[in-house]
Parts: structure tokens; sequence; C-alpha cells
């Protein structure tokens, strides 16, 4: 599976991600991911995938690896894809699995996961967006930022409050059509060009059958898909830095200066040697949480924190160390390591900050120590 992603990432993908157009969805690329079987694999055959059931974290580490190791705009596709549309596959009615999982599964239709405002990032707890009671439906009310593949996605899973001043306890997840009355959206420009923007809904009605789950029960929805997922951005991390370390090796054993290449002086071998073993270790640790989480019957919140933390803090370490042996020509706008430099600034960020990682990592050690001492 891994050579085969990779080499249809190189080979297919990598050429349509560079002609898309600037921070808007690459419909072309999305249609690619469908026809070369990268998109079918997340999804069941009987809703228009190839995998037995749904995809496990680990075939999921593997294709994002694979691919981000290419195409860092082909892997975010994908896995975005994935994320907007696995609360549907997981928690949704046999109607709304039907109506939206094939279309996505076959690169016809675009998904997004709706979750952050411009109040409630981190604290994903303190979301305001209002749904409020009308008829046999909802009309949700208020504003979402950040949202990948918006406002050019065909439908959201959209997370918002049902009761108020409830924490977590009163969010609701919702699927919404990108063509609802009264949603709009814009894009908003990065650092690195990808398809992102806000969303307004004024009074967007939506019917009963279109909850996630429970109302309510929305942040169950969402940790169930995040579970899934956040492994796998480590997975991005180890391929987008193991692209990096590619491009260093080989310059370092290609670039000459005072005389001997530049793999010969001890300063540039011993940060070779820095940036592999760390990858591995991130790599190792990633794979570790998606075996975690396949196997199941066991807390793996902490192992995937972990792994989602070193491996995106590594990839940051690894690509600024490559850049520094490429010297300037590292910098220059087009280069390889130019891109990952700004590509991997936001792993640190969206799926929880490293800071929250933190946090959950130190939260899981007592929770553990507590139950293994009784108390």
């Amino acid at each position: 599976m891994r050579d085969d992603a990779r080499g249809v990432a190189r080979d297919e993908l990598a050429p349509i991600a560079t002609r898309g157009p600037h921070g808007r969805v690459n419909r072309d690329l999305v249609r690619a991911l469908a026809d070369h079987g990268i998109l079918p694999a997340l999804f069941p055959a009987e809703l228009g995938g190839t995998a037995a059931e749904g995809v496990s974290a680990t075939a999921l580490c593997v294709l994002r690896e694979a691919i981000a190791r290419q195409s860092v705009t082909a892997e975010t596709t994908l896995a975005v894809q994935g994320l907007g549309s696995y609360p549907i596959l997981q928690s949704g009615t046999d109607d709304l699995r039907a109506r939206w999982i094939p279309p996505v599964a076959k690169g016809q239709a675009v998904a997004a996961f709706a979750l952050t405002e411009p109040g409630a990032g981190s604290d994903a707890a303190a979301l305001a967006l209002r749904a409020e009671r009308d008829g046999d439906g909802f009309r949700l009310t208020g504003t979402k930022t950040w949202i990948s593949h918006a406002p050019d996605a065909d439908v959201y899973t959209l997370f918002a409050r049902t009761t108020p001043d409830a924490g977590a306890k009163g969010v609701t997840a919702f699927v919404v059509p990108g063509d609802a009355t009264g949603l709009r959206g814009a894009p908003i420009e990065l650092l690195a060009p990808h398809a992102i923007g806000s969303l307004e809904l004024d009074g967007v009605r939506v019917p009963a059958s279109a909850v996630l789950g429970e109302v309510d029960r929305g942040f169950a929805v969402a940790m169930r898909t995040l579970d899934l997922f956040r492994p796998s951005v480590g997975a991005a991390a180890v391929g987008m830095a193991q692209a990096a370390l590619d491009a260093a090796l080989d310059h370092a054993d290609h670039r000459e200066s005072f005389g001997q290449r530049l793999r010969e002086f001890q300063a540039v071998a011993h940060q070779l040697a820095d940036m592999a073993t760390r990858l591995q270790a991130a790599r190792l640790l990633v794979f570790d949480a998606a075996a975690a989480h396949d196997a199941g019957g066991g807390q793996v919140t902490g192992q995937a924190a972990m792994a989602k933390l070193y491996a995106t803090e590594t990839a940051q370490f690894v690509i600024d160390a490559a850049v520094q042996i490429h010297g300037a020509a590292g910098l220059e706008r087009g280069h390889l390591l130019e891109e990952l430099y700004r590509e991997v600034r936001a792993l640190r960020i969206y799926e929880g900050a490293s800071e929250i990682q933190r946090t959950i990592i130190a939260r899981e050690l007592y929770r553990d120590r507590r139950s293994t001492d009784g108390g």
C-alpha cells in the first residue's frame, strides 16, 4: 500500500496539485484521488469504497505518510475528505450515509469538518453557533472559521450549540449541504495556500434527520472521528519530514565546500544523524498509537496526543535543519524545502495545538496513575 500510494502521489497527484486554484478546492485533484483508488480505500465497499468496513488508523497513517512525502496538497485533500465525511459514516442514519458517502468516496462531492469558531479553537466546548428548534428541525445561526474546504464544500459536518451554557454536553453535530439557503462563506489566505475559509449561517434550516448521533452528544461524534485521524496527522508530518531528509541527504552528498562534500563535515553528518533518529522515533510513536487505536479496548487518547505532538514538532525540526544544510537555496521560492517550511507550520496547530497535546498527555498520565493505584 505504501509504495503504491507513493507512486500514485508522485506520478499522478502531484502534477494535478500544482495546477490547482490557489487557496480553493482542487476538484480535479479530488477526482484523481478517487480514480486512482486512494480515496475509496477510506470507505466500505457497500458505500462506494473498497475497504471491508472503514479505514483502520494504521492504514490511514500509511496512506498519509506516503502521499505527504510526494505532495502535501494531495495529502491534505485526502485527509479533509475523510475528516469531513467520517462523522456521517460513523454516526449518520442509513439515509445520510447513502446520500453522502458514495459521492465523497468517488470524488464527486467535497466534504468538510466545521468545528472551529472565532471564539472556540482549542476550547471546542466554547462553541457559540446556535442551533434552535424550529418545528421538526433546527435553525443554525453563527460563524465558523478556519474550516478546510470552505467555502467550496458540498457537505459540511457542522457542530452547533443546542443547549446554552452546557459546555461540551450541549453540542450537536449536523449534516449541512453546501448549497443550503442562508449559508455563505469566504476563503482565507494562509501562509500555505490550502483551501480554507469561513462560513456564515443565517438561520440555515436543517431537518431533525440531519442530526448525527444524538442531540447534545455532538462532542462525542467529533472525538470519535478525531481519535481515528489524530495519529495520522503525525504520519503526514513524518512524510513531510522524510521528504526534507531525503533532500538534505542528497544535497550533502553532492554539494562540495572547502574541497570536500558537506556530509564529510562532522557537524553536517551529526545533524543528519539527529534528523534521521528523531524522524524514526516519531514514525514509531505514530504507528504505535495507530495500532493501539485499531486494537481497541483501551484508552488511546494519550498515545495519540504523544504521536501528534512529537511527530509535528520533529517535522518542524527536520525541515528547518534541511533548509540550514541547503543554505540560501532552501529559501528560494519554488524549492521543495521552501514549500515544506511553509506547509509544516500548520501541523503544530490544527487538530489540537502542541500545547493542548501536552495538556492531554499530562492529564492522561495522572488518569493512568489513579487507575493503577486504585484511586
